[in-house]
């Protein structure tokens, strides 16, 4: 049986306590969620709903954030969020800053994005998005009756490489790696390192039918089998000691 991808339109823009769930449901996809399905969320609508939404006008940048936007021609209030959702500041160039979040990921401008937004208006990441997976899964379960998994999805750009991809910054219900080490390649060599980040892969996938303004910011995968091991966003972010980049 072929694997599926079914883009989820819904009818409005979400806002902060959307009941997302109820909102899947209603539509045509959800009514026809099957047992084994993985949900991808984007980012964006999580963040909405969870009252990550930042009006500018409210945001008074200090100093530093000024100074920064000065020199890099960015918005400073832009540059106080980032700040404010920054562990470390990894490298700023060309206008662009790009930061570890307090999540663990690193990524441009702390996942700060005015995307999809009214003018005026800026996201956040979630605060825990395996949490807000796990939160989803559960509420399916309760509405749905269906046991599935989660994946929470957000679009980076990557090192060495043009273009961005859409990767997991949440996940529940699901393990986020395929782990080949110890097993034996089609020539009989025993594979050391190859682990696949198939929840990032899910995720890259999905972006093929959601797109950026079609309104169907939630996807189904169908007819994929996956470990359903609970895994993490930290699953999928490298250690500091294997990283030859820090």
């Amino acid at each position: 049986m072929s694997m599926q991808i079914i883009p989820v339109k819904i009818p409005s823009d979400i806002e902060s306590g959307d009941d997302l769930i109820e909102i899947l449901l209603k539509t045509k996809a959800g009514r026809e969620l099957k047992e084994g399905d993985i949900l991808v969320f984007t980012q964006k609508i999580i963040s909405k709903q969870e009252g990550q939404k930042i009006e500018l006008s409210k945001v008074k940048p200090t100093l530093l954030a000024t100074g920064i936007a000065s020199a890099y021609k960015k918005d400073p209030r832009i540059v106080q969020l980032i700040l404010d959702e920054t562990k470390r500041i990894i490298r700023m160039k060309n206008g662009i800053i790009i930061s570890q979040t307090r999540h663990g990921l690193v990524c441009a401008n702390a996942g700060i994005d005015e995307s999809n937004m009214e003018k005026g208006f800026a996201t956040l990441l979630p605060k825990d998005s395996d949490d807000s997976a796990q939160r989803l899964r559960k509420r399916i379960k309760t509405k749905a009756g269906k046991n599935v998994a989660v994946i929470i999805s957000d679009t980076f750009g990557r090192p060495f490489r043009e273009g961005q991809t859409d990767v997991a910054i949440g996940v529940s219900g699901i393990s986020p790696i395929i782990d080949y080490e110890g097993i034996q390649d089609n020539f009989k060599r025993v594979l050391r390192v190859t682990a696949i980040a198939i929840a990032d892969e899910i995720c890259s996938a999905t972006e093929l039918v959601r797109g950026k303004t079609l309104y169907t910011p939630i996807a189904i995968v169908r007819n994929y089998a996956f470990d359903k091991k609970n895994g993490t966003l930290q699953d999928l972010l490298r250690v500091k000691s294997l990283d030859l980049f820090r």
